[in-house]
């Protein structure tokens, strides 16, 4: 019985494309192992976005050099594939520096994984176009990613995912709707439609609301659809209409902002200026009171002035998130932004990374605590490590809240059930359970 261990890093498509090749394995007849020392085939699913992602995975091939040395010893094998973007920016190469490496796959490639393995082309010939699978769902878990489309075609400045990703391809319609139909039937609660630029998805005419609104459609055990990540260029009034309108629709958005300062989102090539980006966000929120957002920013890029940090500074607060992904700039190889002037020092860039990191949780506590009351339908993902008579749960926003249940129901994880919000104790809501009947 042949054994496979994956690794997956970086962001949810790769997820969505581990579990691909997870359901694949699984459909030849191998069984998933506890730990590569137990593993015949070992997966690394890998993450180019930044620097120190790759600087993780290389200290992981480290750790497989010693894992392969004391499976020789014992006259078994480890085959170690090294998937992703950043096999697919390094390509053979990588294997120079890293000779424990079996297999370097890129990401058009994965799907042929056994194919590669089985005919030991260690140097395999790259497809080169994208090819999307049936099915992206883990086993036994209650949400589900839906990949739509793959690639890039913006080219920010300081952006790797077009060389790595290649152009936008979509999904064909049919084949999205049929995969949320058959989720929907096996009773997935939650889907987040994914794709690098989401809202740009475009096939035979259809574009991203439209396919939303269809999505929604097909929609009965799913009760909340989210879609990862969008771009503010491509966040048209369409779109807005359709989150507004469809209550399958969270109205929990990401919407990526990277700077506050015009300038510095022009030498990012992120095509919008401050005053659009915060006039989308002023117009989202009138047309969904009840929505939250989550924000991608962006310090310390070539040339930003303390000045244009602090525009970034107040953006953030005038859109008032509740989540955020800070980073500093990181270089990354073959980006224009490599080679711009006005580099910062990485002491400078992390000052202000902790500066914004200390504003935002201040300004998101302040707003998560004024959400601390009312009923909200919650997804239980677990029971309480803290307390066991408590389950956790998260709302449409994507807020945790622990609670206890009604005396003699039997809450488990998957199941929607309705929670009275009491308070906030740090970042996690208190709340008890309540009928349904008494919304």
């Amino acid at each position: 019985m042949k054994k496979y261990y994956i690794e997956t890093y970086g962001c949810q498509m790769n997820v969505a494309e581990s579990n691909a090749m997870e359901t694949m394995l699984k459909g030849r007849g191998w069984v998933e192992a506890s730990s590569p020392e137990d593993a015949d085939l070992a997966i690394i699913n890998t993450c180019s976005v930044r620097k120190s992602a790759e600087n993780r995975i290389w200290g992981r091939l480290g750790a497989y050099t010693y894992i392969k040395a004391q499976k020789a010893k014992e006259n078994e094998s480890l085959t170690l594939v090294l998937a992703g973007c950043m096999a697919e920016r390094l390509h053979d190469s990588v294997k120079n520096d890293a000779p424990q490496i079996d297999f370097v796959i890129g990401n058009n490639d994965k799907l042929k994984l056994l194919d590669i393995i089985g005919n030991k082309e260690s140097t395999p010939q790259e497809s080169e176009k994208y090819i999307f699978t049936k099915a992206y769902h883990k086993d036994g878990e209650f949400s589900s990613y839906v990949p739509i489309m793959n690639g890039c075609n913006n080219f920010c400045s300081y952006c790797i995912v077009p060389y790595v990703r290649g152009r936008e391809v979509s999904r064909p319609v049919d084949e999205i709707l049929e995969e949320v139909r058959r989720l929907d039937e096996e009773g997935v609660r939650e889907i987040t439609l994914l794709g690098q630029n989401v809202n740009s998805y475009c096939y035979e005419g259809c574009h991203f609301p439209q396919l939303l609104e269809m999505v929604c459609r097909q929609c009965r055990n799913i009760q909340w659809i989210r879609f990862e990540s969008p771009h503010p260029k491509d966040f048209s009034e369409e779109l807005i209409e359709v989150i507004a309108r469809e209550p399958k629709v969270a109205k929990h958005l990401h919407v990526p902002m990277q700077s506050g300062n015009t300038r510095i989102l022009g030498l990012m090539n992120r095509r919008y200026t401050r005053e659009k980006y915060l006039d989308l966000i002023d117009k989202i929120k009138q047309r969904v009171p009840n929505v939250t957002f989550a924000l991608d920013i962006m310090v310390g890029f070539p040339g930003e002035t303390e000045e244009e940090f602090m525009d970034t500074m107040s953006a953030v607060e005038a859109v008032g998130c509740i989540e955020a992904y800070m980073y500093y700039w990181n270089p990354r190889e073959g980006t224009r932004a490599c080679s711009m002037e006005g580099q910062l020092s990485d002491k400078e860039k992390q000052q202000r990374l902790q500066r914004l990191i200390g504003w935002q949780l201040a300004n998101a506590a302040k707003i998560k605590a004024t959400r601390a009351h009312g009923v909200q339908k919650i997804l239980v993902t677990q029971v309480s490590r803290d307390d066991k008579s408590k389950m956790l749960g998260r709302n449409e926003h994507g807020e945790m809240v622990a609670f206890s249940t009604l005396e003699g129901s039997s809450v488990k994880p998957g199941d929607m059930v309705y929670v009275d919000f009491k308070l906030l104790n740090g970042n996690t809501y208190l709340g008890e359970q309540v009928t349904e009947t008494s919304v």
